[in-house]
């Protein structure tokens, strides 16, 4: 389930003071990441737990599940029925993950997304049940692979740092800031996050849209838990550049957005870039033609990303980044759910398979702003209780549905 490599770029040293003097003048709203016009996000103070869910929405989640009220207590009961909740898990961390395109190699790369997968279950498994055991087993997982891990290499290493670094803050958050044991390696579990994540995906790589917003989901995941506000800010500029060139509002022109350094600078090279697709219309994704997988990993980070920056203190759903999200799961929506495919749209032909995607964005923009989402309502409905898609996608009806928080 890998992606399509870019070419392999190694993460530069980046002059820490020339990050650190850039990342100055974003933080205080005197520079804007180049060619966004994006001023800076960052709260004066951060939220935690802060990463995609809050303890409020926690909270909800808990009472929901312990009341045996559905469709919580199912949502949950599927998640400790699941492989990530075992607490004989025994983590299987290595000092290099090598990911190359379409899991050849996959040495280490499974390994490392289902373990931070697992520390988020346990994480969320502790909070609902007080059960100091999943706690200590989230520990277990990050203090392994925080032990030994250097770096990520071969042309999915980006990806996979994505995939990967968006599950492990979600975790360390619930459990550095609501478990009241001892966690004693945290702070080398930051470094982890801060020299060997970071580094691979703050600057982007120029690839598919779902590889970017991933990393960029993953950036300011990591920028909350180590309070690191340069670092917000550019992966929250990178990330609204990224989410208006992923999916297409009829209010963008004849074409598309593109990414400044892609060089997609005529009409063949863009059409060529979202997937042979010369039609465009409001709610169409770069790789709705490709396949709806991908389109739903670019959308889930969408949508994660959002939430994050609401619980944070910026909300987003009322922007166009939320309009992006709402169109591109509505339009998604309807052909999954099988609606006949237009000749014009992908040829007459669509991959389906979205997965557990709609929850998060589904909630945000019907529940919270009360905005009719008709198909994405049915989508929701249907795939309820929404599991994980192995790589950074879980459990989200047990914490996003239809939580007013």
């Amino acid at each position: 389930m890998q992606d399509i490599p870019a070419p392999r770029r190694r993460k530069s040293p980046r002059s820490a003071l020339a990050l650190t003097a850039a990342a100055t003048l974003l933080t205080t709203g005197l520079l804007a990441w180049p060619g966004t016009g994006h001023a800076a996000a960052a709260p004066a103070t951060f939220v935690h737990p802060g990463v995609t869910v809050s303890r409020a929405q926690l909270d909800f989640a808990r009472g929901k599940v312990l009341a045996g009220a559905q469709p919580w207590k199912s949502a949950y009961d599927q998640m400790t029925a699941s492989k990530y909740a075992s607490l004989s898990r025994t983590a299987k961390p290595r000092a290099v993950v090598e990911c190359g395109s379409y899991s050849n190699p996959d040495h280490g790369c499974t390994d490392e997304r289902e373990d931070a997968l697992a520390a988020y279950t346990d994480a969320l498994a502790w909070y609902i049940t007080r059960d100091e055991r999943y706690a200590k087993k989230a520990i277990e997982l990050m203090d392994a692979w925080s032990a030994v891990l250097t770096d990520h290499t071969d042309s999915n290493a980006p990806l996979q740092t994505g995939w990967a670094g968006s599950s492990w803050p979600k975790a360390a958050e619930i459990i550095k800031y609501t478990y009241p044991g001892t966690w004693a390696n945290s702070g080398r579990f930051a470094s982890m996050l801060r020299n060997v994540y970071l580094p691979e995906i703050i600057n982007g790589s120029n690839s598919n849209g779902n590889w970017e917003l991933s990393m960029m989901e993953a950036a300011v995941g990591i920028s909350v838990f180590l309070e690191d506000k340069a670092s917000y800010d550019t992966a929250k500029a990178k990330f609204r550049t990224r989410t208006a060139a992923y999916v297409y509002l009829a209010s963008d022109g004849d074409l598309p957005k593109t990414v400044p350094g892609q060089n997609l600078n005529t009409r063949d090279k863009i059409v060529s870039y979202w997937q042979g697709q010369s039609t465009f219309v409001t709610g169409l994704t770069q790789e709705t033609c490709r396949d709806f997988t991908h389109t739903g990993y670019g959308i889930s980070a969408i949508s994660h990303v959002a939430e994050t920056s609401r619980i944070q203190g910026q909300d987003l759903y009322g922007t166009d980044v939320g309009e992006r999200l709402r169109q591109a799961l509505g339009f998604q929506s309807t052909y999954e759910l099988g609606a006949a495919v237009p000749s014009w749209l992908c040829g007459g032909s669509v991959k389906r398979g979205l997965g557990p995607v709609t929850e998060v964005g589904f909630n945000a923009l019907h529940n919270r702003r009360g905005i009719a989402m008709t198909n994405t309502q049915t989508l929701t409905d249907r795939n309820r209780p929404a599991g994980s898609n192995n790589l950074f996608v879980a459990w989200e009806t047990l914490t996003h549905g239809d939580n007013p928080n």
